[in-house]
């Protein structure tokens, strides 16, 4: 069934970002309706104030200039020198030598002053009127950016817990997964099991049945570490280089003699850290495999164990293909994979059993195609 391309949820977000919209624009044409008020009550205080040094009539004048109680204005003559202000925080003033220079400066800024000319000649003389804005013009330009940073907060916090709520989920799909797999092999493996001892007591060739013997093992293996996805594995005090050496000997193996496996233990006789065995052990054959993956059946696969006063750092390093930039972020999702055959879980699981289960770190240290990549592992020592 092919999805409209409106659903209920790309409504909501249209209207939504319409109303913010439109309240920002409208607020913006308020404000500027409200500045021009402030500056004709403005002109309308300083004519008042003409009035009355000319004027014999200061009824009007004075109520004029008394009723602005709002926009602050600073009174300079023709040279800017301060003369007088209104609706100012006095407290300030009297306190602070260089307020009013700062409100002079800020005012002249904002708004051209509305100028009275005392005389022409034979000198000019002028005083000159700087004024600001309210209080309500700042709550009406701000408050849409407020506005819209809430909204912001308000989506950032949806996504958020949508996305941690579909990461649980999946998790648990992946650990049902993982149980069930166990569940069902662990049947067929356990009749395995039976036959080989069947095998040895009908004197079947002993080499053949150790290396069926092996397989089963192997099969073992598998099925207890899928049993352990989704539950709380046992951590043990193990000793890093003995587990790393053991992983590099069952792949070297299995790889061509043109790949060369080397590691490097910077001298250090043991590196004990707490894992998990079966569960470390599938994380080393993880990058193992797609180190020779990458290298394409010739090269080199160097590890680099290094050990601090408090983690222990494993480099599995190869030269093979590397990664693309535009890739690196996508190694370690579910699915994604650049090999015809897979489904892209083996990077998924590995670095979930090092940041979940063992509480460490599994990133992507270094990459250039062409030259080779470097996974690193970061583990807490005992």
């Amino acid at each position: 069934m092919i999805q409209p391309f409106f659903n209920w949820r790309t409504l909501i977000t249209v209207v939504a970002i319409s109303i913010v919209t439109g309240t920002i624009f409208y607020s913006q044409y308020l404000a500027k309706k409200i500045a021009g008020e402030e500056k004709q009550k403005v002109e309308q205080w300083v004519a008042a104030s003409k009035a009355i040094m000319n004027g014999p009539d200061l009824t009007l004048p004075s109520l004029i200039r008394n009723e602005q109680h709002a926009i602050p204005i600073i009174e300079t003559n023709e040279k800017d020198s301060i003369s007088g202000w209104v609706n100012l925080d006095s407290a300030k003033a009297e306190k602070d030598k260089g307020y009013l220079s700062r409100k002079l400066k800020e005012f002249k800024s904002e708004h051209a002053p509305v100028e009275i000319r005392l005389t022409d000649t034979p000198v000019y003389t002028a005083n000159r009127y700087y004024y600001g804005h309210t209080t309500l013009l700042d709550e009406v330009k701000y408050y849409p950016l407020l506005q819209l940073f809430i909204v912001a907060m308000f989506i950032f916090f949806t996504v958020y817990s949508i996305t941690i709520r579909n990461r649980a989920t999946q998790n648990q799909l992946w650990a049902g997964m993982a149980k069930e797999t166990a569940h069902q092999l662990g049947t067929p493996v356990s009749s395995l099991e039976g036959w080989v001892e069947v095998l040895k007591e009908s004197h079947t060739d002993p080499k053949m049945v150790a290396e069926i013997q092996k397989d089963v093992g192997r099969l073992k293996l598998v099925t207890d570490r899928f049993g352990k996805i989704g539950s709380k594995p046992k951590l043990e005090e193990k000793d890093l280089l003995a587990q790393i050496q053991n992983m590099v000997d069952y792949i070297r193996k299995r790889a061509t003699g043109k790949v060369h496996f080397s590691i490097d233990n910077h001298n250090n006789k043991e590196m004990v850290a707490m894992v998990s065995p079966p569960l470390f052990d599938w994380v080393i054959e993880n990058l193992l495999k797609n180190a020779l993956d990458a290298i394409e059946g010739k090269g080199e696969i160097y590890i680099d164990m290094m050990q601090q006063e408090k983690e222990i750092f494993v480099d599995v390093k190869d030269t093979g293909k590397g990664i693309p930039k535009y890739n690196l972020q996508k190694v370690f999702k579910p699915g994604f994979t650049t090999k015809k055959r897979g489904w892209g879980l083996g990077l998924s699981l590995s670095k979930r059993i090092i940041e979940e289960y063992h509480k460490g770190e599994l990133f992507v240290k270094q990459s250039e195609p062409g030259k080779g990549t470097t996974f690193r592992i970061v583990l807490k020592k005992r």
